[in-house]
């Protein structure tokens, strides 16, 4: 019905025709629903939501199908599936295409908790070896691969040192060798980067980040043109697993992903001024934001993202003292985990969402105690710059410290 239309017009479209008109998805909370009669010659497949069918919300929900119609609709995928969480997402991605004894090709600068999963249960418990790989190099890729490899997963760009891999060349790595490629797009959002456009097979977003936008709901999603994948999920969602996502938080998301085109325009504005701030202070030994020229992918980003997003990260002079220092002294941008909401949000990788991995694995793919993470907000850029001056106001410059001390 909208696949012909702009993305704006997509985001904003309801993808249900409701029989009473609402132009917003009405909150369907009913956990089963009545049916007309006995039918002895229908199975459970063969209820359709797209006729208005529904029997019991774990198989199926009518504000959750629509927006899983939506979410499917901006990456331009024929199925969508929505899931508790984005950790949700992506088990059910591993637990319905790849089985015990077969391998697994990873970027090695995937979220922490992503790695963990993949380390501490597949690897671990289910038997599925994973193997990862500096996906900047797409050769890294290549010869990673093996006969028995049926999954190749990628996150570009990467949390929290916004590094970028070539998704059409790795498509055609995987397509090669039997392998599905998977690609987690949360940092961009369908608003900038589309990886079925580019061949992957599977597209995975924490919709708790920049498809809900507003820091109140958590979720995942699942999007693919491929029958046999959907089929594997759909089956994974709603019988197996049964982590699909509630009625009252696909409520949420559906109505944040009507406004993720402007948002993520201005997201991307303020991340490209800060970033360009921040690259001039002293206290800056290096920021990476894919916008930047002297990001080493920028020219990677400008062919496979339409805009550069709205995250960045820094490294701060100092190590853990000046990064408390600085964190502490802000008062427009908030402490704290997660990103895409309408608020800056600021993240000390060490002693927060990194933490687990310890300082020998942090130090191993380069996070260093310093780094600050910053998902940046819709707030006017000026009272962000100055929120950053007060911060940095807070913290010893090296000329300072060596007066200090003498």
């Amino acid at each position: 019905m909208w696949s012909d239309k702009k993305f704006s017009t997509r985001a904003v479209a309801e993808w249900v025709d409701w029989q009473r008109g609402d132009v917003a998805s009405p909150i369907h909370l009913s956990s089963t629903y009545e049916l007309p009669g006995i039918d002895p010659e229908m199975s459970l497949e063969e209820i359709d939501p797209s006729e208005g069918e529904f029997i019991y919300q774990r198989l199926s929900n009518p504000t959750r199908f629509a927006v899983e119609q939506q979410v499917a609709g901006l990456e331009d995928g024929m199925y969508g599936f929505v899931f508790s969480s984005g950790t949700a997402a992506i088990s059910t991605a591993l637990l319905s295409l790849v089985q015990p004894g077969e391998h697994i090709v990873a970027f090695d600068d995937l979220y922490a908790g992503t790695r963990r999963m993949f380390e501490g249960l597949f690897d671990d418990h289910l038997g599925i070896e994973v193997e990862f790989v500096d996906a900047r190099e797409t050769d890294a890729v290549a010869n990673a691969v093996r006969p028995d490899t049926a999954l190749v997963w990628m996150e570009t760009p990467t949390n929290p040192l916004i590094q970028l891999c070539d998704i059409e060349a790795i498509a055609e790595i995987a397509a090669q060798h039997d392998a599905l490629f998977g690609v987690d797009n949360t940092f961009a959002s369908p608003y900038f980067q589309r990886p079925l456009e580019l061949g992957a097979d599977l597209v995975a977003h924490s919709t708790t980040k920049y498809l809900n936008g507003h820091s109140d709901g958590v979720g995942g999603a699942l999007i693919t043109d491929s029958s046999p994948i959907a089929e594997e999920i759909q089956f994974s969602q709603q019988v197996a697993l049964g982590n699909q996502l509630s009625p009252f938080d696909s409520y949420l998301l559906g109505r944040g992903m009507k406004t993720l085109p402007m948002r993520m325009r201005q997201h991307e504005a303020n991340a490209t001024a800060l970033a360009e701030f921040l690259a001039d202070h002293d206290l800056v030994e290096q920021v990476r934001y894919p916008g930047l020229k002297s990001h080493p992918q920028h020219d990677l980003a400008r062919e496979q993202m339409d805009g550069y997003g709205g995250v960045l990260s820094f490294d701060l002079v100092g190590g853990i003292p000046e990064a408390k220092a600085f964190c502490e002294s802000l008062r427009v941008a908030n402490l704290a985990v997660s990103l895409g909401g309408v608020e800056t949000l600021v993240n000390h990788a060490a002693t927060m969402t990194h933490e687990p991995l310890g300082p020998e694995r942090r130090a191993d793919i380069g996070i260093g105690d310093g780094l600050i993470r910053v998902s940046v907000g819709l707030e006017a850029i000026d009272d962000l710059v100055a929120d950053f001056e007060r911060g940095f106001s807070a913290v010893q410059s090296p000329s300072d410290r060596t007066a200090t001390t003498q």
